[in-house]
């Protein structure tokens, strides 16, 4: 590898984190079979353990490289947008298969689901219950955080510490109201394949939302630790597109499966 630094790209130094990550998911997914057949969350916790401390380090290390050591030049940033741009487009392709299977089931339900949508015997959640809340938390949380886009973009340290705190806050209120649905839940992901499409999109939304609260958090972080200017801040713009996708991937969930499947 290259020692000198004369060009505008980043040539990444060695780093330990790939390998410990990939450890650490295949001990995390171990760790969920062993849970699920043996009831022991042992290796499950050890592998989480394992993802925590690389996603701590690995991330310490690009926040260096961005901030400190000057390594994300236009160049790199424009290689980093197209990446996150990629990365969102593969996102809609993965949710796009799980409404395929949705609408599939639902617009020509078959005999052995009595030909009837919902099937036979399920009672859905009321659209304009608890999803109507999330919806209309996820809509505000949309606003928060372009409100901290704003004002980072102006300078304004104190009000983007306020939108992001908010925004972090209406994520993780939307994910326990979330846990509370599940939990009071009329059916199962075993019941049909309306219980299992329904927990499936909902579910991974949910885990979606749950990253993107994260990735919200560390940019307040960082934020408060003065990481970002008006005019170098892709890690917070990557944040915000990736929670806006959320917020748009949610409003189909509630119009298709929650409303329209009522």
């Amino acid at each position: 590898m290259s020692t000198h630094s004369n060009h505008p790209f980043h040539l990444v130094n060695y780093s330990p984190w790939p390998l410990t990550g990939a450890i650490g998911a295949m001990t995390t997914v171990a760790g969920l079979v062993k849970w699920f057949h043996h009831y022991n969350m042992s290796l499950f916790i050890l592998g989480t353990i394992i993802t925590i401390m690389t996603m701590h380090q690995w991330w310490r290390d690009i926040s260096r490289e961005g901030t400190f050591q000057g390594l994300h030049t236009y160049p790199v940033t424009l290689g980093l947008r197209w990446g996150m741009i990629l990365f969102i487009v593969s996102e809609v392709f993965f949710f796009i298969s799980f409404f395929w299977a949705f609408f599939h089931s639902s617009l020509s339900p078959t005999i052995e689901l009595g030909a009837n949508w919902p099937p036979v015997g399920i009672v859905p959640f009321n659209p304009f219950q608890i999803p109507l809340l999330n919806t209309a938390i996820l809509l505000a949380s949309g606003v928060t955080v372009t409100w901290a886009h704003h004002s980072l973009m102006e300078n304004n340290h104190s009000q983007t510490t306020q939108g992001l705190f908010f925004t972090v806050l209406l994520g993780i209120y939307f994910t326990m109201l979330q846990a509370y649905e599940y939990i009071e839940a009329p059916f199962t992901i075993a019941d049909a394949v309306y219980g299992s499409t329904f927990f499936v999109a909902t579910g991974f939304h949910g885990l979606h939302v749950l990253i993107g609260t994260t990735f919200l958090l560390i940019c307040l972080i960082r934020h408060l630790n003065n990481h970002f200017s008006k005019t170098h801040h892709f890690g917070f713009e990557a944040a915000a597109w990736y929670w806006h996708f959320v917020d748009v991937v949610w409003l189909f969930l509630y119009v298709s499966i929650y409303w329209w499947g009522y």
